[in-house]
């Protein structure tokens, strides 16, 4: 059987994602990989035979989306001749984790596809949202990438077509310890957004993943580490706690692992919006704005006793299998 796996990498999360599938996905057939979009920075140890600039999120710099370099930097003609230009006919299978080219190719070629992913699971209105739907955020999930077939993955079975997060092998044979630093993911914010807070808590100490950073090295109380899968299980593994975005994979795998989780989503950025919902729900503290006190919300996150519930993993081998059972039905 031949595969075809279509990878939005507007973030490290759908990679690392692909990356944790790969070999499961090998023992259904062989696997090619199209990526999409150049946000991602972990190193891609996948058999990526296909490339496009897609559609790449940009950052403000301190916690929000700047659309206007998201508009001036999308190239219609060129997504559509892309779209073209994917043999996906000579596939039996065509997954996609939510992008918009491979879901255009399906449309011209006529080819059948699963959009499997996080973002499949918005299909479902029972799918958590903020209090405040957006119209525009929600034509972008349902309709960014459609596809006939929806699988999505979140923290919990919303729907009937739901399934656990793809937590890492590394974070499911791990044995957590509390070493008490704090690991930090916020891709949207740059450093001097957030180092004073930081500096005011001279006795905590935390591990920085920043995407500008080359090398390891440590400044008063803050080691700045560079976006690496095996620095960040690691980290995350040991740590207490996580402040993290409104993103989904970091937030399940804290989960699973049983952190403390401080969630700041990107702002006006929907999905993150709604990840922060579901987050609520299971009792996780969400900020949506820094301010000069958040040092003092930092203290008051690490001071409080909220046991949040342990989520499940995801059973790979189930999963896909359901997957190339329900494809090949259709």
């Amino acid at each position: 059987m031949k595969i075809f796996y279509a990878i939005q990498a507007t973030g490290n999360g759908h990679i690392s994602r692909a990356i944790q599938l790969y070999p499961y996905l090998q023992k259904f057939g062989t696997v090619d990989f199209f990526m999409s979009g150049n946000n991602a920075s972990l190193d891609i140890d996948l058999p990526v035979k296909y490339k496009s600039d897609g559609c790449s999120l940009h950052y403000s710099k301190c916690g929000g989306l700047n659309y206007w370099d998201i508009a001036k930097n999308i190239k219609p003609l060129q997504m559509f001749n892309d779209a073209k230009s994917l043999p996906l006919k000579n596939y039996d299978v065509v997954i996609n984790d939510f992008d918009s080219i491979t879901s255009l190719a399906c449309k011209l070629q006529k080819v059948h596809s699963v959009q499997f992913g996080h973002q499949a699971s918005f299909i479902s209105e029972s799918t958590p949202r903020p209090e405040k739907k957006s119209i525009m955020g929600e034509m972008i999930l349902k309709h960014y990438a459609p596809s006939p077939q929806y699988i999505g993955l979140h923290f919990d079975k919303y729907d009937s077509f739901i399934f656990p997060p793809i937590i890492k092998d590394e974070i499911v044979n791990a044995e957590p310890k509390n070493k008490g630093h704090i690991t930090v993911y916020l891709p949207s914010f740059q450093q001097d957004c957030l180092e004073k807070a930081f500096n005011k808590l001279p006795n905590l100490s935390f591990h920085w993943f920043l995407n500008d950073v080359q090398t390891k090295h440590t400044i008063k109380n803050v080691t700045y580490y560079p976006v690496n899968q095996e620095y960040f299980n690691k980290s995350l593994i040991k740590c207490e706690g996580v402040i993290t975005g409104g993103g989904f994979e970091t937030p399940a795998e804290a989960l699973y692992l049983g952190k403390k989780i401080l969630s700041i989503p990107i702002r006006k950025h929907y999905e993150q919006e709604c990840n922060a919902a579901a987050l609520k729900k299971l009792g996780v503290p969400v900020l949506y704005d820094v301010g000069d006190d958040f040092y003092l919300v930092i203290e008051n996150w690490l001071d409080s006793s909220i046991k949040y519930p342990k989520i499940q993993a995801n059973n790979i081998p189930e999963t896909l299998q359901f997957l190339f059972d329900t494809y090949n039905s259709n």
